[in-house]
Formats: structure tokens, C-alpha cells, sequence
């Protein structure tokens, strides 16, 4: 049984944006690589909690806009830095639709 979530058309992300999907559990960043790949990860850098949806997306990464530090946009991980990881979500586009898997956003734990 399928447990997604419609979010948005595809069109409404640019490419190398961000949006955010404020969730009762926390706010998630839905990104769109320039090559049209789309991921979702926590809105909050591991670091500072700087907002990683109004980072610069470059690759399949976002850097943070308060202290730089890169997010795999594949895995999470803070890239060059000794610790650090968001949590990441399946996210898939049916129809030119973005579809975010509710499931997973419903067992994250909350800190």
C-alpha cells in the first residue's frame, strides 16, 4: 500500500531550489538538482540548524547558508566535517507530481 504524499508539481521547484513542507514533526527541504534529480532531507544543518531549503544546491549537494557546511543531498551527510547528518526521505515524481513518503516522515524521531 502506498503511503505518499502528493506535495507539488514538479514545475513549482526550479532547478537548483528548494522548498520547504512544514510538517507537524518539523520542517523538510525538497530540493531540485540542474539535472532534475529531487531529494528530501531535514530543513535544519546538523551544525547550526541553518535553514538548508535557502542553500546554494550544487551537484547533488546544498550548502549551508550560515557556516558552509556541504549535505549530501543523496545521503545526508555533512561532507568535510568531522560529524553531522540529516535525516534523508523517499521522494519520487509520478505525473509531474512530487510524492514524499509520509511513512518515513512519521517514524523519524524528533529531538
Amino acid at each position: 500500500m502506498s503511503d505518499f504524499i502528493d506535495i507539488a508539481p514538479l514545475e513549482s521547484i526550479p532547478q537548483r531550489g528548494a522548498r520547504v513542507v512544514k510538517t507537524a514533526l518539523g520542517c523538510v527541504a525538497i530540493f531540485r538538482t540542474g539535472g532534475d534529480k529531487i531529494f528530501a532531507i531535514d530543513d535544519a544543518c546538523p551544525h547550526k540548524k541553518g535553514p538548508l531549503s535557502e542553500g546554494i544546491v550544487h551537484g547533488n549537494a546544498v550548502t549551508c547558508p550560515l557556516h558552509n557546511w556541504v549535505i549530501s543531498l543523496e545521503t545526508g551527510l555533512a561532507q568535510g566535517a568531522d560529524e553531522g547528518a540529516v535525516n534523508t526521505y523517499e521522494i519520487r515524481v509520478e505525473n509531474g507530481r512530487i510524492l514524499l513518503d509520509g511513512a518515513r516522515l512519521r517514524a523519524r524521531s524528533v529531538a
